[in-house]
């Protein structure tokens, strides 16, 4: 089974660049260029995962447009729809696609639907302790790790010797995971748990950096994050969709081939009336985030850098 998460082995290995050694950013991305008339306020409400992101893009964008004032809160993915339904936020960060319901609330609001803006390209690991010896899982087994449910119709597990580490049999496996307003614990859930539910013991945390930062500290221990927040204490571990299957590492290259089962694109989403430009201020950012200096800072923090094609694309939509 291919994953599902998100369509990138079609939509993006047409466009797939041949790719600079030191870098996966495509030579075919522009520079930003500055535009006059560009001021106000920018507010961004929604995900933590893409915390990090939005605040470098917002100090890099205040370069080119000192008078811009840009405030970021990121408490997570949920908290994004209901601001952009209220207007107080131009901007609402994801790091999973908005829910049929959510889509439907802003839609009674304004008659037209939200439009969705890929930035950035994420894989979701599952960490374990840079000293940990597994060399991988199948995603049946994650979903008996983390899941009470198993909908993959695998038999619990709870310590490491069901994994294979005979020196660790019986040692509890400590597990490490999202609270229920995050956009990586709804994309988790749907795609290691098949829409199954959490165990108990799943130790929630407010956000990604406290996670990697559990599982660093304890050598049992096991999480998932997005790739962005991997430390040198922790390792993402290869996962396998299949039992037996291969084993694939969170690269960019498996990320867009579909191998690696749990790759995402990072979004955000506007409030753009069909027939229109997006407003000035809002579209000049997001020009920028997918500029050439808006994907460095998508690199630098450990997620991986749209294709150029896909980027021009989305801007040439958001113009119009």
């Amino acid at each position: 089974m291919k994953s599902k998460a998100i369509s990138l082995a079609g939509a993006l290995i047409a466009v797939l660049p041949v790719l600079a050694e030191e870098s996966h950013i495509d030579p075919a991305i522009p520079n930003y260029e500055t535009v006059s008339g560009v001021s106000g306020n920018l507010n961004s409400i929604g995900s933590d995962t893409l915390n990090n992101l939005m605040t470098e893009w917002a100090e890099g964008f205040n370069k080119s447009y000192p008078n811009v004032n840009v405030q970021i809160e990121g408490k997570g993915s949920s908290t994004a729809p209901p601001a952009l339904i209220e207007g107080t936020a131009q901007i609402g960060p994801m790091s999973r696609p908005m829910k049929a319901e959510e889509i439907d609330l802003f839609e009674k609001k304004f008659g037209y639907k939200p439009t969705e803006v890929n930035v950035a390209v994420d894989s979701l690991a599952v960490f374990a302790h840079k000293d940990n010896p597994i060399k991988g899982m199948s995603m049946k087994q994650v979903d008996a790790l983390f899941s009470s449910t198993r909908k993959m119709g695998g038999s619990d597990i709870t310590e490491w010797g069901q994994l294979g580490l005979e020196a660790w049999k019986g040692r509890a496996v400590s597990l490490f995971g999202r609270n229920s307003a995050s956009g990586t614990y709804g994309f988790f859930q749907e795609h290691a748990l098949a829409k199954g539910d959490f165990k108990a013991s799943v130790k929630e945390q407010p956000g990604s950096s406290a996670v990697v930062q559990g599982v660093g500290g304890d050598i049992y221990a096991l999480g998932y994050s997005g790739i962005g927040y991997r430390t040198s204490g922790v390792r993402a571990l290869p996962l396998a969709t299949e039992d037996g299957g291969e084993f694939f590492e969170a690269t960019y290259a498996n990320c867009l081939s579909g191998d690696y089962p749990m790759a995402r694109f990072l979004i955000v989403y506007v409030n753009k009336k069909p027939g229109e430009p997006l407003d000035k201020l809002t579209l000049e950012f997001l020009k920028f985030v997918l500029a050439k200096e808006g994907q460095m800072v998508v690199e630098k923090n450990g997620y991986y850098p749209m294709p150029a094609e896909l980027a021009a694309e989305t801007i040439g939509k958001l113009s119009k």
